[in-house]
């Protein structure tokens, strides 16, 4: 079997005809001149009306057989990331035995809460397939698609992330070979012999000791191992030093545990909340996802060093024999607003995978990964996606 082919292309010139003829001769090159089965392109808003038919442009320039891709408020190429000036990257991919399709999604309210969304396009073998996710945050309700994804597709992994880099709606932008999309989703499915692993660092640590939701409703914990749950997290709070109390009270977060069997939890078990309010009267607090009885929740703090760390931690776990090309979705709150070292994250990944992969992607207003066999929106994350050859199966 042929082994898949990657490239990356960056250009951070101002000019968008400059720009883009540099990253597709860059491309081409790195292909070997062969044209690719996905194009994946991440541009700055400083490119303006350059972006009305870029991806068809580059689609054809490269020969791109699917191309699909968002504006972003910074941009990743290769082992950098290039915050407030303009940039450019291409990803692509030659991938032997691989079914690539690019796919829209609108989604429709029906009620207040309630959505529907357009057919996924048909998976002969979920066992086999990934699926890359680009949203558009003001016009498309992502957690509820990929609830409905688990649902309707169980065991298909998403990994992407929301355009980002618009202040309303409409300007946050997809990118496809057809042209420019302003709302819904835009989605690549990739299956067959090309293996997506995905990579989830939610950027925290535990504080305390995990505790069972005794009693709860909805979002609400009310309980925790019999006691009042605010009792509980002030009791924690108390017990922390002064640098972790800081820490704590300028974001407070908990873990909660996906998988309801596991009894020793491990990094990449828990969801990441945010705290979002409590109540001295009834003494319980909110969180943003809804909870059950008997789960097991776990109080975080996050911070730069917090992050770094689980970051570099999971990277690591990985193993970067096999690996090929990578793609990071990065929070726009991490970066250089969260990190004094420029390229965290970028560098992070490559450091993981200890080899130079081609490495592309964007900064997210919200990234899109699975914790726990579950597809989730989260905040303040690093979702990397690492591409490679899937092992043959032997039966």
């Amino acid at each position: 079997m042929d082994s898949p082919v990657f490239a990356g292309a960056l250009s951070t010139d101002g000019s968008s005809a400059r720009a883009e003829r540099e990253v597709v001769d860059a491309l081409r090159a790195g292909l070997g001149g062969r044209a690719p089965d996905l194009v994946l392109a991440f541009a700055t808003h400083h490119h303006g009306s350059a972006l009305e038919e870029l991806g068809p442009r580059i689609a054809r320039a490269t020969g791109a057989r699917a191309l699909a891709g968002c504006t972003g408020e910074s941009v990743v190429g290769g082992g950098r990331e290039i915050e407030q000036s303009p940039a450019l990257s291409l990803f692509g991919a030659i991938l032997p035995e691989t079914r690539v399709e690019v796919f829209q999604v609108r989604a429709t309210q029906r009620g207040d809460a309630e959505f529907e969304f357009g057919a996924f396009p048909r998976i002969a073998d979920r066992a086999r397939a990934s699926l890359l996710v680009f949203g558009e945050p003001y016009s498309f309700p992502m957690d509820a698609w990929l609830a409905h994804l688990d649902t309707t597709l169980p065991g298909v992994l998403a990994i992407g992330g929301m355009a980002s880099g618009g202040s309303g709606p409409g300007q946050n932008l997809l990118i496809s070979h057809e042209g420019l999309h302003e709302q819904g989703l835009l989605g690549v499915l990739i299956e067959g012999a090309t293996e997506v692993r995905t990579v989830v660092s939610q950027g925290c640590r535990p504080v305390g000791k995990p505790w069972v939701i005794t009693a709860c409703n909805q979002n609400v914990v009310e309980k925790l191992g019999g006691r009042p749950a605010l009792d509980v997290l002030m009791a924690t709070l108390g017990e922390l030093g002064p640098v972790d109390q800081r820490a704590f009270r300028r974001g407070p977060f908990v873990g909660l545990a996906i998988d309801a069997a596991k009894q020793v939890f491990e990094r990449g078990d828990f969801l990441v909340r945010g705290i979002l309010g409590l109540s001295e009267g009834e003494k319980v607090f909110a969180v943003g996802e809804h909870v059950r009885r008997g789960q097991t929740l776990q109080f975080l703090v996050r911070d730069a060093a917090s992050a770094g760390e689980d970051l570099r931690l999971l990277m690591r776990a990985q193993g970067g024999d096999a690996a090929m090309g990578a793609l990071l979705f990065s929070c726009n709150g991490r970066g250089s607003r969260l990190f004094t070292q420029p390229d965290h994250d970028a560098t992070c990944v490559l450091a993981g995978l200890e080899r130079e992969v081609p490495l592309a992607g964007f900064f997210a207003a919200g990234e899109v990964g699975p914790v726990g066999g579950r597809n989730f929106l989260h905040g303040f994350t690093a979702s990397v996606a690492i591409l490679r050859r899937r092992a043959l199966e032997t039966h």
